[in-house]
């Protein structure tokens, strides 16, 4: 699915990113990383407000942060929390990535270092598309 040397460096990265979670609200920090077809990766983090319903998971924000560059093409997503147990990305992320990097390898992993590996295909069966 994907290589144990990418995965390293997109936990990395996505490690690196969660350090600047805004999270002072549900004191849940998430990091994220993006690979893009050349190798580069875009970091992001979740970032709260009052309101909620304006939160940014880290994974949009990696992503967007990438599309703002005009990357069009992504290898590999990771996610890290400090759960316990790897956490899978919210339905509005799947949507997201599945839209704009197809069925790449998610792999979500923990601080403590605990890791699963899945295919956007199975995160997200149906995806919404037209």
């Amino acid at each position: 699915m994907i290589e144990p040397e990418r995965a390293e460096r997109l936990i990395e990265a996505a490690t690196a990113s969660r350090a600047n979670a805004v999270s002072n609200r549900s004191g849940f920090a998430v990091g994220a990383a993006i690979e893009t077809e050349d190798g580069t990766i875009y970091g992001g983090c979740n970032v709260e407000n009052s309101t909620y319903g304006l939160t940014v998971c880290a994974e949009r924000v990696a992503i967007w942060k990438a599309l703002s560059e005009g990357v069009r093409k992504f290898r590999a997503v990771a996610v890290v929390t400090e759960a316990d147990t790897p956490t899978p990305l919210c339905g509005a992320c799947r949507q997201i990535l599945w839209e704009f990097a197809g069925d790449v390898p998610v792999v979500s992993a923990t601080v403590g270092g605990a890791r699963k590996t899945y295919r956007m295909a199975d995160l997200l069966p149906e995806p919404f598309e037209f």
